[in-house]
């Protein structure tokens, strides 16, 4: 019996270098805040050229995994929950806009976490907590009027739910949703009475949450999130 045919594909030098280099970072050679070798040393230590070196390079910058400054010597990054999706924010918001079956997926999938959310801040939810998220909500009863300013608080308030579980994934993918929502975000603030709305439901949250009720946060929650799913317009 002949088996299929399986051709050896020839890697691009700079794929081989990419992969060492990711080695040293991922295995600890190589920690976060230390700069990486010089471009002549990795050379010489992997036998090829600069263009093999710099494109390698690149490819982990492009990944997160270390900041190029001109000048200056290469770092490793710490990687975050945070600098994770960053890295996918560009492509998220292309899908996005090039699909409305996204946008409302994304809108159900921010519904089911920040019910969620709710629940985890009402058990866990603290004087401190509730003091900041009600500086949150004045800020951003003093920013009627101003759009960016008021949808920057509305995303601080419901980012600041999701800090209250002390998970940072948790708070991360919170950040994330928001950002990427933000794009469809300015319907709402067409200045037609809806900003009093929202103002109105982040007090009810807050009350909910002041009380430790999980079911009333939650319920809360969902009332507001369901209003305002329609405002995210493409």
């Amino acid at each position: 019996m002949t088996s299929a045919i399986e051709p050896i594909v020839r890697r691009k030098l700079s794929d081989e270098v990419f992969d060492r280099l990711e080695r040293l970072i991922t295995s600890g050679e190589l920690q976060p805040g230390d700069e990486m070798p010089s471009e002549r040393v990795l050379m010489e230590r992997f036998g090829v050229g600069r263009p093999a070196i710099r494109e390698a390079m690149q490819s982990l910058a492009n990944k997160g995994l270390v900041s190029i400054s001109h000048g200056e010597r290469a770092k490793v990054l710490k990687l975050t929950a945070q600098s994770i999706f960053r890295q996918v924010d560009l492509t998220a918001k292309i899908m996005l806009s090039q699909s409305a079956d996204s946008l409302e997926h994304l809108k159900s999938a921010r519904i089911f976490f920040e019910r969620g959310m709710a629940r985890e801040a009402a058990q866990r939810a603290k004087q401190a907590d509730v003091e900041a998220l009600r500086e949150i909500i004045d800020h951003q009863r003093a920013s009627l009027g101003h759009a960016e300013e008021f949808i920057s608080a509305d995303m601080r308030f419901h980012t600041r739910i999701a800090q209250i579980s002390g998970n940072p994934i948790y708070v991360a993918v919170s950040e994330a949703m928001l950002a990427w929502l933000k794009e469809y975000h300015t319907e709402m603030l067409i200045w037609t009475g809806k900003e009093k709305y929202t103002l109105a439901e982040h007090e009810e949250i807050l009350g909910q949450l002041a009380a430790n009720d999980v079911d009333g946060a939650e319920a809360a929650v969902l009332k507001h999130l369901e209003r305002s799913r329609s405002l995210y317009m493409k």
